[in-house]
Order: C-alpha cells, then sequence, then structure tokens
C-alpha cells in the first residue's frame, strides 16, 4: 500500500461515521464466503472521485465518474478533474483502472464485475432507473450493489440546507422499489445519528487549525460510537444504506 492508504486506515476511527459504516461493509462484502481466499474480487466504484472508501480493500477497483465540467460540480467538489486523476493515480495501489464517462451510458461490459459501489450519487442522477439498471447489468451473477444516500425519511432537501444537485431524497421505501426492478434481493437500512458530533465531525480537517481538528476527530469518535445499531431508526439518522444482490454465485 502507498503512505496515503497507510495513513487513510489509521485515520479510520477519528473520520466521520459515513467513512466509518462505508468502509466495514465493503471490506464484509468483498469477503463473500462464496468466494475462495486467493480470489480478489473486482469492484466497480461508480462516483467515486478520490474513491475513499475503497482505500485498503482486498479488491481490484475500477472508478467511474463523469468529468467536472460545472461551477456547480466544482463547488461541491463533485465529478473528476485532471488534479484528482493525477492524485488518484499516484495515491492508490488498488485502483486498476479509471473510466471517465457517466454511468447511464456507460459503455463497460455486460458481467465484468464481482461488485460496484455508489456512495452518495444516487440523489444526484435524473435518470435513476437506468442508472440502476446500467449497474446490475455490468455486474456477474452473485454479484453485489453497495449503495447510500441521503435519508429522505428524515433529511430533506430544502433549506437552510437546500443542495442545488440533488434531485431527490429516497424515502427507504422509494429506494428499495428502484432497486428491486433490477436485482433479486435488496435490504435497506438507516444509518448514522444526526447531531452536533456529526456535524463537527464534518468539519475540515485543518492541521493548521490544530484545536478544530482535534474537536472534528473527537467527535468523530462519538459520532461512530452513536451511530451503532439504528437500522431500523428512520428519525435523526442521515443516510440510507442499500445492498442489493444479482441472483446466482459469486
Amino acid at each position: 500500500m502507498t503512505p496515503y492508504e497507510y495513513a487513510r486506515l489509521l485515520a479510520t476511527p477519528f473520520l466521520p461515521a459515513l467513512y466509518s459504516r462505508v468502509h466495514r461493509d465493503l471490506r464484509r462484502l468483498c469477503a463473500s464466503p462464496g468466494r475462495a481466499r486467493s480470489e480478489v474480487p473486482s469492484l466497480l466504484d461508480v462516483g467515486g472521485r478520490g474513491s475513499p472508501y475503497t482505500v485498503g480493500l482486498g479488491a481490484r477497483v475500477t472508478v467511474l465518474d463523469v468529468p467536472r465540467e460545472s461551477d456547480v460540480q466544482a463547488t461541491l467538489k463533485l465529478g473528476l478533474s485532471d488534479d484528482l486523476l493525477a492524485r488518484l493515480r499516484s495515491r492508490r495501489s488498488n485502483v486498476d483502472g479509471v473510466v471517465v464517462e457517466d454511468m447511464c451510458t456507460c459503455t463497460l461490459e455486460d458481467a465484468s464485475f464481482d461488485g460496484a459501489v455508489s456512495v452518495e450519487v444516487i440523489e444526484h442522477v435524473e435518470r435513476d432507473d437506468l442508472f440502476v439498471e446500467q449497474i446490475a447489468r455490468v455486474l456477474r451473477p452473485g454479484g453485489f450493489a453497495y449503495f447510500t444516500t441521503p435519508n429522505g425519511d428524515y433529511v430533506k432537501n430544502e433549506p437552510p440546507n437546500y443542495n442545488p444537485d440533488h434531485v431527490r431524497h429516497y424515502l427507504r421505501a422509494e429506494l428499495e422499489e428502484v432497486l428491486l426492478r433490477h436485482f433479486d434481493e435488496v435490504q435497506v437500512v438507516y444509518g448514522v445519528k444526526t447531531g452536533i458530533h456529526r456535524y463537527r465531525g464534518l468539519r475540515s480537517f485543518d492541521p493548521r487549525r490544530p484545536i478544530q481538528l482535534a474537536v472534528s476527530m473527537a467527535s468523530n469518535v462519538v459520532s461512530q460510537l452513536e451511530s451503532r445499531g439504528l437500522d431500523g431508526q428512520s428519525r435523526r439518522t442521515a443516510h440510507l444504506f442499500a445492498v442489493a444482490r444479482k441472483a446466482g454465485s459469486p
């Protein structure tokens, strides 16, 4: 692994609860009981940009994202820029390739990946049904897709927290419905407790502000502890987490 990857893994206990939850879930999914220990799964990271959630995973990762072209994308740090591409290639040891295109019109071959991950992406997609269909298409039989998105049962995309690039916030039943159109097995749960600790932990990790950095790190430790065991709690949870599977054996 690279120095960046080691540093990122060592920092995991102090990073936001979303990161910790996603990384833990992906480690479990990549270690499928139906897969031989010697087999390294192939993973498509859709909308991954810098792909932090797949750091240190025992997988061969392909990152797919749209190019960064608009001011809104730049402000919200969406899409792939030339700088991000250069950093991704220099920092990561398990990234096999980068594909710069829209998942809804992607040219990847059918049944070419064991798994796919899409963290906080689907809420940005106008054609969400086509987006999910394309992800299912490129997965092998027995493959999994992992999604996270804001919890629309509690978090509303409206002032003062309006995000202009979010097309929708899904209710759990709505997300389950769109995934079931293209996958054989779907589980959607809630997670990550809202509140002051989550909010403070999302502040920038700036070493030039040591007090803020210490507060953010401590808040993330508390936030991770507060976020345990909330799979069935719709209120005061920030995200939906979904695992969708195709029929067959990996």
